[in-house]
C-alpha cells in the first residue's frame, strides 16, 4: 500500500478570489494555444528529464534532475480540482538487495527514464540510477495500491537513459539511448508485455545513426517514427521511419514548415497528427510547438513562445488527457537556464481523421504488386468467400519478433487501391507544376532570345567604341612630339623675327646718318 499527501489548493481568477469551476476554466481555452494552468498551493520542485504519464483524471510525475542530483518521488496532480498531491512509496522486500546488500529501494533516485500506462498499472523504464546494469521495470498498481519491480526474460538490454519507449499493442519498443558508459545506441528491442520477455530486433536497411533524448510514436500501429535527438556533439532534425512487419527502416522525406535540430523534446500523437514540444540544442530553446501530420509527412508549426518560456526547454514532458470529454495536450517541466514546474496545457484543434498512408518497403512492395496481379487476372471471377477471408498477403505476413503481418487480400486491395488514389493524386500535382515550369520555360527562352539580340547590338557597339578609343589612344601617345615640333616652330619663329627686327633697326640707322651729312654739305 502506498500513502496519499493533499497539497490543498484553489484556482482563483487572477482579478478576485472567487474559485473558478474547472471544468469551464478547461472548456472556454482556446484552440492551439498554450496556457498555464493557475494552480495555487505548493507545487512539486522544478526538473527535467523526469517520467510523465496521464491515468485517469490525474497526471503522474516520477524522479527527473534537479541540481545535479536525481530525484525519487512521485507527485501526482488531479485535474478535477487542479491540486498536487505526493505519492509515499515503500521500500521493496528484504530479499531484493544490491551487490552490496543494500536495501534497493522500489523507486530509486532516476533521470531519463519512461512513464507507460498499461492497463490499471504505470509501469516505470530505466534512466540512469545506481542500483541496475540492466533495464528495469517496475510498476506502480493503481487500482490495488501496489507497487515493485516486474521481473522479465529473454535479451534484456543493457541500462541507458534518453531512450524512446513506444506502446505498441501489448508490446513496448525500445530505441536507442545511452549507456552508464556514455555509448551512444540505436538498437531495437522488444518487451512483450503479456510475457514479460525481451527480445532483440536485426532491422535492415539504413537505420538512424546512434542518438539519445529523440522522440518516437507510432502510426497505423505498423510504422514507427522516430525524431530528432543527438550525439555528444550534434543534435538531428532527421525523420526516420520502421516497418514494423518487415523490420526495415527508411527515411522519408517531408514537406512543409523547416524544423529546427533539437534534442529533450516530447511527443505525442492526436489523431494522426503528431506534437513536438519544446527541445534544444544545448544553447538554445526550440521556441516552435511542431506538427506532423503522419499519413502526408507534413510539418506545421502550431505555435510559437518567446525565449526562456518553460515551453522552450530541454527535458520536458507532454502527455495527452481527456478532461470533461476534451482532449488537452499537458506540458510539464523542462530546463531552460531554470528548473520549470508549471503545468500548461493547450486544446488542439482535432481535423478529421485521415487514413493511414503505407509506407511500402522493398519486401511489402514486391508482396503488394503480387496482389495487384491476381487480382488483375482474376477481375473477371467471382473469388470463393472463404478462401478470400484466408488469403494472405504473401511476404508481407510473416511473423517476426512478436509482430504479426498477416493481412487478407481484401485489406491489400483496399490499401492498394488507396495507395494509387494517392499516386494519381500526386501525379496531378506534378503534371500542373510541370506545365507551369514549361510555361516559365517559354517565357524565359523568349525573354533570353531579346537579351542575346540587346547583346549582340551592344557588343557591335562596344567594337567602334574601342575602334575610336585606339585612334584617340594614338593621337595622345603622338602629342609629346607634336608638342617638340610646336615648339621647335616657335624658337624658330621668335629666332626669325629677332633677325628681321635687327636688320630693320640697322637699316634704319645708317641712313640717318647718311641723311646728316647730305644735310651738313648742303646747309650754306
Amino acid at each position: 500500500m502506498f500513502s496519499v499527501e493533499a497539497h490543498s489548493c484553489a484556482v482563483d481568477m487572477e482579478n478576485g478570489d472567487q474559485d473558478v469551476d474547472v471544468g469551464t476554466w478547461f472548456s472556454n481555452l482556446l484552440h492551439d494555444q498554450w496556457v498555464t494552468v493557475p494552480v495555487a498551493g505548493r507545487r512539486p520542485p522544478g526538473r527535467y528529464k523526469h517520467a510523465a504519464a496521464v491515468a485517469g483524471q490525474r497526471l503522474f510525475i516520477s524522479g527527473g534532475s534537479r541540481n545535479g542530483r536525481h530525484l525519487s518521488d512521485i507527485q501526482v496532480l488531479d485535474f478535477t480540482n487542479t491540486t498536487w498531491l505526493s505519492l509515499k512509496l515503500p521500500a521493496a522486500p528484504a530479499a531484493a538487495k544490491s551487490e552490496n546488500d543494500s536495501l534497493v529501494q522500489v523507486f530509486p533516485a532516476t533521470s531519463g527514464h519512461h512513464m507507460i500506462v498499461w492497463g490499471q498499472k504505470l509501469l516505470l523504464l530505466d534512466g540512469h540510477s545506481k542500483y541496475s546494469s540492466c533495464v528495469t521495470v517496475r510498476f506502480l498498481d493503481l487500482e490495488k495500491q501496489q507497487c515493485g519491480v516486474m521481473e522479465t526474460i529473454g535479451e534484456i538490454p543493457v541500462a541507458r537513459e534518453g531512450e524512446s519507449v513506444t506502446l505498441v499493442g501489448s508490446k513496448l519498443i525500445v530505441f536507442g539511448g545511452e549507456d552508464i558508459h556514455r555509448k551512444l545506441l540505436n538498437d531495437i528491442y522488444i518487451l512483450d508485455l503479456d510475457t514479460m520477455t525481451w527480445n532483440k530486433v536485426e532491422a535492415t536497411q539504413n537505420p538512424p545513426s546512434p542518438r539519445y533524448d529523440h522522440a518516437a510514436a507510432v502510426h497505423a500501429e505498423r510504422y514507427l517514427l522516430v525524431f530528432g535527438g543527438c550525439s555528444h556533439s550534434t543534435c538531428f532534425n532527421d525523420l526516420y521511419v520502421l516497418d514494423l512487419e518487415t523490420m526495415e527502416w527508411s527515411q522519408p522525406e517531408t514537406r512543409g514548415d523547416y524544423v529546427s535540430p533539437r534534442a529533450g523534446h516530447s511527443g505525442i500523437t492526436v489523431h494522426g497528427n503528431w506534437y513536438i514540444v519544446g527541445g534544444g540544442d544545448n544553447k538554445n530553446g526550440a521556441l516552435n510547438t511542431l506538427v506532423l501530420d503522419m499519413t502526408k509527412l507534413v510539418w506545421s508549426v502550431v505555435t510559437t513562445v518567446k525565449p526562456r518560456d518553460p515551453l522552450a526547454s530541454e527535458g520536458i514532458s507532454i502527455c495527452l488527457a481527456h478532461i470533461h470529454g476534451d482532449q488537452y495536450l499537458v506540458a510539464f517541466g523542462g530546463y531552460n537556464g531554470n528548473y520549470n514546474n508549471e503545468v500548461l496545457v493547450m486544446r488542439p484543434k482535432l481535423n478529421d481523421s485521415a487514413r493511414p498512408k503505407m509506407y511500402l518497403s522493398p519486401a511489402a512492395a514486391a508482396a503488394a504488386a503480387s496482389v495487384a496481379a491476381a487480382y488483375s487476372i482474376g477481375s473477371g471471377k467471382q473469388l470463393d468467400s472463404t478462401k478470400t477471408e484466408n488469403t494472405e498477403v504473401e511476404g508481407a505476413g510473416q511473423k517476426q519478433d512478436g509482430f504479426s503481418g498477416t493481412t487478407s487480400v481484401k485489406d491489400a486491395k483496399r490499401l492498394l487501391e488507396l495507395s494509387l488514389a494517392e499516386v494519381r493524386e500526386e501525379n496531378s500535382k506534378l503534371k500542373g507544376k510541370m506545365d507551369e515550369i514549361n510555361s516559365n520555360h517559354e517565357e524565359l527562352s523568349k525573354e533570353l532570345a531579346s537579351v542575346q539580340g540587346q547583346l549582340i547590338s551592344e557588343r557591335s557597339r562596344c567594337f567602334k567604341l574601342e575602334a575610336q578609343t585606339a585612334e584617340l589612344q594614338g593621337m595622345l601617345e603622338s602629342l609629346p612630339s607634336v608638342e617638340a615640333e610646336v615648339q621647335s616652330l616657335r624658337k624658330e619663329k621668335f629666332f626669325t623675327e629677332q633677325v628681321e627686327h635687327n636688320t630693320s633697326v640697322q637699316r634704319q640707322g645708317s641712313r640717318g646718318v647718311w641723311q646728316w651729312f647730305s644735310g651738313g654739305e648742303s646747309s650754306p
